[in-house]
């Protein structure tokens, strides 16, 4: 397993960018434009991370804008945490049989969404690519947001 990012939602990606990076200075290592989703991805890391966050995707900040306003309240603006794993199928089957719920289970072989004890929202994404759909998460619904 290996941790990748924290998400957090901002309402107001350049002033968030001055905090994160003028003024904390983490450095921007990539960013994602979805006009279809109609949002920004920028992912940061701290200075001594910049060589391995750009070859590895690894250890960053993620600042997810949403281009049409939305207050944040009750916490809203935290996303997620998210780690890669060997086998996605293997780690869901290990939490679900444990109790935890799958909220997203991983249907295309790629990601998945569980919650902690305490509602944290955490994704797991398979290294590489994407393993084949199998029974019995190909078929299975979502069980709750992520």
């Amino acid at each position: 397993m290996r941790y990748l990012h924290t998400m957090v939602r901002v309402k107001d990606l350049d002033q968030a960018l001055h905090f994160y990076g003028t003024l904390f200075g983490l450095q921007e290592v990539r960013r994602t434009e979805n006009e279809k989703g109609r949002f920004t991805l920028v992912f940061l890391a701290a200075p001594g991370d910049v060589d391995h966050a750009q070859s590895r995707l690894s250890p960053c900040l993620e600042l997810t804008y949403n281009w049409d306003t939305e207050d944040y309240t009750g916490g809203r603006n935290f996303g997620h945490l998210a780690y890669e794993v060997d086998d996605v199928y293997a780690i869901c089957q290990k939490l679900m049989d444990a109790g935890v719920t799958i909220n997203r289970p991983p249907r295309d072989g790629n990601m998945a969404f569980v919650r902690s004890p305490d509602g944290i929202s955490i994704e797991i994404l398979q290294k590489g690519e994407p393993l084949a759909p199998q029974e019995p998460w190909s078929s299975m619904e979502n069980t709750g947001a992520w």
